[in-house]
């Protein structure tokens, strides 16, 4: 039986990890029925950044996420943001979950939905004023939605809904935000938008952390990578001489398997410029 491991009372007592981070994770361990999922995780983000989480399936890329956000109970660790807790804040995150996770079914428009990014600034039970409608449409027209502002949520296509769940990250105006495969099964215009959109958010100065499944675009997409199975395998730079996506790291990911050999290839081919 795993039992909750003694952590400092601040990551800033511990000189492996910056309470100026982002993120920072320490000795993290996350099971299910007593079945290690993660497995003493150390990590510290890197401020206006994008990250890429990459791993085979059931590595533990969505449980680190939900564990950081106490959407899942840990074992042991610590987890900060900025050298505070998520509770105290939790209004500087923004959190787009995986889209199949999300009842489509709801009836609410796609401006509700943005809508909702504003709730930390005015209360769940307070009134969504004009101006903070104004801020969720001028969010949707950020993703290429504001002419479907008032379409039900499910009557759009799948690219769409993740688009109206971006804006709503979008209306939250963070300073870190968490997304769990944001590309995963949406069109190519839909891609180029939500790249193009981080990329702004990056620019910005804020930091995000994606969850990420194609390797070959890891390069093109990302400044960072956080290579997991269940430990975290190497994180770093994606490219540049300290580079961490390097063939030897992803197989070492992946377990070396075969079928990924030639994706590992092209994006550290990628990665190197070659």
């Amino acid at each position: 039986m795993l039992h909750p491991l003694s952590t400092p009372k601040s990551l800033a007592d511990r000189p492996e990890h910056s309470p100026s981070s982002p993120l920072s994770v320490h000795d993290m361990t996350v099971a299910y029925q007593r079945r290690p999922v993660l497995w003493d995780v150390d990590y510290d983000a890197p401020s206006q950044s994008l990250i890429a989480i990459v791993g085979p399936n059931g590595a533990g890329k969505s449980t680190l996420i939900k564990a950081c956000l106490d959407l899942l109970p840990r074992a042991s660790g610590r987890v900060e943001f900025f050298g505070k807790s998520y509770r105290e804040s939790r209004h500087m995150i923004g959190y787009v979950p995986q889209r199949e996770s999300v009842d489509w079914d709801f009836p609410v428009s796609a401006l509700d939905v943005a809508a909702m990014g504003r709730y930390a600034k005015i209360g769940w039970f307070g009134r969504v004023s004009r101006r903070h409608k104004d801020a969720a449409r001028e969010c949707l027209a950020r993703v290429g939605m504001a002419d479907l502002a008032h379409r039900q949520i499910s009557q759009l296509s799948g690219g769409q809904q993740q688009r109206v769940f971006l804006a709503r990250a979008l209306a939250q105006d963070a300073t870190l935000y968490f997304m769990d495969e944001p590309l995963a099964g949406v069109d190519a215009a839909t891609e180029a938008t939500i790249i193009d959109v981080l990329r702004s958010l990056r620019s910005a100065g804020k930091t995000v952390i994606v969850v990420h499944h194609d390797l070959p675009t890891v390069p093109q997409y990302f400044d960072h990578v956080l290579l997991l199975n269940t430990r975290v395998i190497a994180a770093g730079p994606v490219s540049g001489p300290e580079s961490v996506f390097t063939s030897e790291n992803l197989r070492r990911t992946y377990g070396g398997r075969l079928t990924l050999l030639d994706q590992a290839a092209e994006a550290v081919a990628r990665a190197r410029g070659g």
